[in-house]
């Protein structure tokens, strides 16, 4: 069952063969981990947010949480995530299946450097079924990222 937009969008991309369907919910990290049988800090999960009155996105490692002070130094504005009810509308993707392919037209996406650390990282693919496998460098072309930032907390060792 996968998002039929990501799918010709990865396709012309030359990245269609990237895509994993699951036969259960990939809807949390946790649940994505188990899926396909990774670690829960490879997984890419994306992350949505409201910057200047509009939706960006900013993909971070699994174990990685958004430090409000670190977004706020580099986006110049406190994080605001997008309400769920709006998630949608603003992105093209429910909750749950947001992922940084064949996003609406305008909406930034920010790379976090906490998924460098690894050999791949598994972002969703536009529903709660469906899954994509890249290195950090194939996700940050294939994505047209806007660059990476550096805003979050709890992924580094020492922090550990």
């Amino acid at each position: 069952m996968v998002n039929e937009a990501v799918r010709k969008y990865l396709k012309e991309r030359g990245f269609g063969d990237r895509l994993n369907e699951h036969s259960e919910s990939i809807d949390t990290v946790e649940h994505a981990a188990q899926q396909i049988g990774c670690s829960e800090a490879e997984i890419a999960k994306t992350l949505s947010f409201i910057l200047d009155g509009k939706a960006m996105l900013v993909v971070t490692a699994g174990d990685a949480k958004v430090n409000s002070g670190k977004f706020k130094a580099f986006f110049h504005v406190k994080p605001s995530m997008i309400a769920r009810d709006m998630v949608e509308e603003l992105t093209g993707f429910k909750p749950g299946g947001v992922c940084p392919f064949a996003v609406k037209k305008d909406v930034p996406i920010w790379l976090d450097v906490s998924m460098k650390r690894f050999e791949k990282v598994y972002p969703a693919a536009g529903n709660e079924f469906a899954s994509a496998e890249f290195t950090p460098d194939e996700l940050e072309k294939v994505t047209g990222a806007a660059g990476w930032c550096d805003v979050c907390k709890g992924w580094y060792e020492e922090e550990v």
